[in-house]
């Protein structure tokens, strides 16, 4: 559970800042164009850099072992 936990994707439709589709749309995209994630979602204007800068601090804590829900 942790890994899956800790992936930016899954803490974005999990938070319902995106949804399922259009994680994959954007997944889709990153994989063709070799960008990384929040990059394409900030990009395709799916988050702001607001959202991708807190969710990146989620996934940090939360890989580090330090979130608390």
């Amino acid at each position: 559970m942790l890994a899956h936990s800790t992936k930016l994707g899954w803490i974005l439709v999990n938070k319902k800042i995106i949804s399922h589709s259009q994680l994959e749309f954007a997944l889709n995209v990153q994989f063709c164009e070799n960008k990384k994630l929040g990059e394409v979602l900030v990009e395709q204007k799916l988050i702001s850099r607001e959202e991708l800068e807190l969710a990146l601090k989620e996934q940090y804590w939360r890989r580090n072992g330090y979130w608390v829900i």
